[in-house]
């Protein structure tokens, strides 16, 4: 809906509760408005022929004065009438049927529209149908029913007894359809509104993870670098943190980590893929000061979909940033493995202090940089660790091994 200019466009109306409700509002003032153009042609004639002329153009205007006055209301508003004016809108109704016998002449209270008020209180009871209030609508179709059996007090007779029943079922029926019918459509709609709420929430948790997951290995980083340290081991910290500022930059942009590592070799035509032995190399000479010693050659021929690599490569960081910060380690073994039928293994084994998982939560660097990121990817992740005994991390490929699926993504063509 654009705003005041799509107020009648029906076909823009939100998939909302509020839009189920000024839809109804639209049906509430087609109905009454209708039944008044349908009251109108025979008000000369009902004039005429009423014992009483003034008395039953009273009770016309009445009727016409209610009908215009609710579908503007509801037209306003934008939803049904509220408890209190629907309450209203049904003791009018009653009291224009118990006036009936008195401004109508006799043998004419059915058949006619100058006999206006059995039609008009059915136009009242439909657009009751949304009023919140189930006791008012029950109450105020109960007390219309009755009402309008004075009406036809002394009038029912012959062929008029089946009349009078079918008018007093096209009551409760059409009344009955109307009011589930909008309930269940408001039902529809608060259930979509509940909905589109949920999934409006899940994108924020799912951002702020995100979130967590790029600013994760900065933030750790910044922290180091506050630290008092030699200049080489700064040096080594600003080369890192190069890299981590470039992937929040664009992340900030609105593209994945890995877009402009990936955008080149596509473009280019090339695979797709990322030489898994290369990248780890590289990850553990950021963090030569914690003598990690890289056995690499069994996977030397892994490769591994840029985005997977990307997720592994920030995993590892985060992996030895947390034995820089946590382990005290003295050394740092990464082993990777290939086994013959694709699946690999990377393992990640420090000397440091270790922890006792059962006592220690996780934090957002293992819960969601390590375990989260690669598991959404297929891939398996174990931790292992006992105080005083060092830490264990093993990284392996799923059932669908993640080199099994590059080589998949790049002989279709896919990134």
């Amino acid at each position: 809906m654009s705003g005041r200019n799509g107020w009648w466009r029906v076909a823009e109306l939100p998939t909302t509760e509020a839009g189920v409700e000024r839809l109804f509002s639209y049906f509430i003032a087609a109905v009454r408005l209708g039944t008044i153009a349908q009251m109108i042609p025979a008000l000369p004639i009902g004039v005429a022929t009423a014992p009483d002329g003034v008395t039953y153009l009273a009770c016309w205007a009445a009727a016409a004065c209610a009908a215009v006055t609710v579908s503007a209301v509801t037209l306003v508003r934008r939803r049904p009438l509220g408890a209190a004016a629907a309450a209203a809108d049904f003791a009018l109704a009653c009291v224009l049927l118990v006036l009936g016998p008195l401004v109508l002449a006799p043998g004419e209270r059915l058949g006619t529209w100058h006999s206006f008020q059995p039609g008009y209180v059915l136009s009242v009871i439909i657009t009751a149908s949304g009023v919140r209030s189930r006791t008012v609508w029950v109450g105020g179709v109960l007390g219309t029913i009755g009402c309008y059996l004075v009406y036809l007090s002394g009038e029912i007779e012959g062929d008029m007894i089946s009349t009078a029943i079918g008018n007093v079922l096209t009551f409760v029926l059409y009344g009955l359809v109307a009011h589930v019918f909008f309930g269940y459509m408001l039902r529809i709609a608060h259930d979509a509104d509940a909905s589109r709420a949920r999934a409006a929430e899940l994108a924020r948790r799912e951002e702020e993870r995100r979130a967590q997951v790029m600013m994760h290995n900065g933030v750790a980083l910044m922290r180091l670098l506050t630290e008092p340290g030699t200049g080489a081991a700064r040096s080594r910290l600003i080369d890192q943190a190069e890299v981590e500022l470039r992937r929040m930059r664009s992340y900030l942009r609105g593209r994945a980590p890995d877009a402009d590592a990936a955008a080149a070799p596509s473009a280019a035509g090339a695979n797709p893929s990322v030489a898994l032995a290369a990248m780890i190399k590289q990850v553990c000479d950021r963090f030569a000061d914690l003598n990690v010693d890289a056995l690499l050659d069994l996977g030397a021929d892994l490769k591994l979909r840029t985005a997977d690599a990307e997720a592994l490569e920030r995993a590892l960081e985060s992996l030895l940033l947390n034995v820089r910060m946590h382990a005290q380690a003295d050394g740092v073994v990464v082993h990777l493995d290939q086994g013959s039928n694709g699946n690999w293994t990377l393992t990640l084994r420090d000397d440091g202090v270790g922890f006792d998982p059962a006592s220690v939560i996780a934090g957002v660097g293992l819960r969601e940089v390590v375990m989260g990121e690669l598991q959404q990817r297929g891939l398996a992740v174990e931790i292992e660790s006992a105080v005083d005994e060092g830490t264990t991390v093993t990284i392996s490929s799923g059932l669908e091994p993640a080199a099994v699926r590059a080589d998949r993504d790049a002989s279709s063509g896919t990134a």
